[in-house]
């Protein structure tokens, strides 16, 4: 009879293994903060762009520092933060229902899931034209596009939870006498909230990106007017700053969402 292998001792490696999870987000920032001094280094070392090298990490984050002393990155983000809240609330307004809707209904959903397919590969940039004819400001068509973005991730993501939502716990609430809201109330909503969740932090990240360009139009104020006159002026340096405050931003923002969407997660009581 063969002696069974002697159990392994956990080495040095499984004892960092834990440390090395905790730190793993600052190893990724940190490889990227690395490209980005090579990048400025290749900027340095080319005449040909030396007018550019505003963009290297030592400009920008001293223009960085310089946004968040003076109070100029508040006032550049907060009409941004305005329009985004705006944009993803009637967002959710209307793709949440919406997404239940689909979701309850296979009739419905068939109805309804060629032309929503259809509007969700249009660019929200080629409404543009449309939004600054419809609304009488500025921050309406930009509020609409960003809801146009928004939408679909919210309303797609709502139907997909819906229907995976467990029969049996809907036939149980029907033999205890639920009615359809009652059911939705109870049942559907509670189930569906880290999907709908899931569907808002995906919304947010297209959002985010429709905004800068958005805000170049006739606004004068927000994250992309911001940009875009840095660049008329040609202060690169003031450019990448806004850049880098505009990831730190949506950076936290999609981490807030994305705990609230992990500790949604419901499970019925028995």
């Amino acid at each position: 009879m063969e002696a069974a292998p002697p159990e392994r001792q956990p080495g040095r490696a499984g004892a960092l293994g834990p440390w090395l999870d905790r730190i793993a987000p600052l190893i990724g920032l940190g490889g990227l903060l690395a490209l980005w001094f090579v990048a400025g280094l290749v900027l340095e070392s080319i005449p040909a762009y030396s007018a550019f090298v505003g963009f290297a990490p030592g400009p920008a984050l001293a223009s960085f520092a310089d946004l968040l002393s003076t109070g100029e990155a508040w006032r550049a983000a907060a009409p941004s933060l305005a329009r985004i809240l705006q944009g993803l609330g009637l967002a959710f307004v209307l793709g949440a229902p919406l997404g239940l809707l689909m979701g309850s209904s296979l009739r419905l959903e068939r109805i309804l899931q060629p032309p929503f397919q259809l509007l969700r590969m249009i660019s929200p940039l080629a409404w543009m034209p449309v939004a600054t004819l419809v609304f009488p400001s500025w921050d309406g068509a930009i509020v609409f596009l960003i809801a146009a973005a928004a939408i679909w991730p919210i309303l797609f993501s709502t139907a997909a939870g819906v229907k995976r939502v467990d029969p049996v716990w809907l036939t149980l609430a029907r033999n205890l006498g639920a009615g359809g809201l009652a059911t939705l109330r109870t049942i559907v909503v509670p189930a569906v909230t880290q999907d709908i969740l899931t569907g808002l932090r995906l919304a947010l990240g297209v959002a985010w990106i429709v905004l800068v360009p958005a805000e170049y139009l006739g606004v004068t104020s927000g994250l992309g007017y911001a940009i875009n006159d840095a660049r008329d002026t040609l202060s690169y340096d003031r450019l990448a700053a806004l850049v880098l405050l505009i990831g730190l931003i949506g950076y936290a923002l999609d981490s807030l969402l994305g705990r609230l969407a992990a500790r949604a997660r419901w499970v019925p009581a028995t």
